[in-house]
């Protein structure tokens, strides 16, 4: 009897296989060499994601190449950093596409966060390079931060443009139901953030995976969309374990880092499905509707999001400003040089 169970225990799929049977998988990283073992349906970049990456020894004819194309096309010096890096985003995203089947999401700057009109301007620059590539806005996500003004050029992105929007940096309920409206492709609630808050916050240090407040408040979230019908679609992001993960099978997407996805690649427990259509339509919520002066005052009301919102923006745009201190050294180094 014994000696049969090890073979059972080989025969059963792995975690990470078994959650694909409930989940898009996508995988969260610039690093795409590491894309290839797991075999994720998307993948999703940050600026924090792009700026290790760019530091690797591997990726450094990306960046030589992006530099030369920001040169290429003269004016200022902002303007040619600013140039280089749409183009560094871009090409890392032109390579991940490479690797996976599905879609990329390439971040807008989060400096621009609180500029509806700039961040539309952004992201159909980074469109339009995609496309200048011969990849089509289809497989191109455009991820924006989930303040008010994001929302609203997500919104405008969609209805006028049919670009496709990820809205980032989600963690409260209003900020869920703000996207819902503006009826944008995808939201990223993350999971890991918030249990983070939470571990800082109060007394509590540890979780179970059903109790970790990120899940739950994710959990909350694909009910109220399924629900209620909307069209977008949620994948959670941030993850800090693969308890969390597993917690969220069922859930439309779930977008994981390489060491996670590894974890779950060895892992040969049972994944059960946590998240369906079937039991959101049972759940006891209400519909609500936000308009600016609502959403403002309940997204205010939850000191989790409105920390985690800021704080995520100012580390995005501090890896965004070493990314381009980092660029900037090498444009001076290349007109030295020449």
């Amino acid at each position: 009897m014994s000696s049969g169970s090890p073979d059972k225990r080989r025969k059963m799929e792995s975690a990470l296989n078994q959650l694909k049977k409930h989940t898009v998988v996508v995988a969260d990283t610039g690093d795409f060499n590491a894309i290839d073992e797991y075999k994720p349906q998307d993948a999703t970049t940050n600026p924090s994601l792009i700026l290790a990456a760019a530091k690797m020894t591997a990726y450094q004819q990306l960046v030589d190449q992006a530099i030369k194309y920001g040169m290429a096309k003269g004016g200022t010096e902002e303007e040619q950093v600013a140039n280089t890096m749409d183009k560094l985003f871009v090409s890392f995203g032109l390579e991940i596409l490479k690797k996976v089947p599905g879609r990329v999401s390439t971040e807008v700057d989060a400096r621009l966060s609180f500029d509806k009109d700039e961040m539309v301007a952004k992201a159909l620059k980074l469109i339009a390079l995609y496309e200048e590539a011969g990849i089509s806005k289809e497989r191109v996500l455009i991820k924006l931060s989930s303040t008010w003004e994001g929302i609203q050029a997500g919104k405008e992105l969609e209805e006028k443009h049919g670009v496709h929007c990820n809205m980032t940096l989600l963690f409260s309920f209003a900020q869920a139901v703000a996207c819902a409206e503006a009826k944008v492709t995808l939201i990223s609630p993350f999971v890991g953030r918030i249990l983070d808050w939470y571990k800082e916050n109060t007394d509590r240090k540890s979780y179970e995976p059903h109790e970790d407040p990120g899940v739950v408040s994710v959990t909350k979230i694909y009910n109220y969309y399924k629900k209620f019908g909307y069209s977008t679609v949620v994948m959670g992001a941030s993850f800090r374990n693969t308890g969390e993960v597993k917690a969220l099978a069922g859930c439309d997407l779930l977008t994981i880092s390489p060491g996670l996805l590894a974890e779950l690649s060895q892992d040969h427990s049972a994944v059960t499905e946590m998240l369906s259509v079937e039991k959101a339509k049972a759940c006891d919520l209400e519909k609500v509707h936000l308009d600016e002066k609502t959403f403002r005052w309940e997204h205010n009301e939850d000191r989790m999001g409105v920390e985690k919102l800021s704080d995520g923006i100012r580390k995005f745009a501090a890896d965004a400003v070493k990314l381009e201190t980092m660029i900037k050294e090498k444009i001076l180094s290349v007109k030295n040089g020449q």
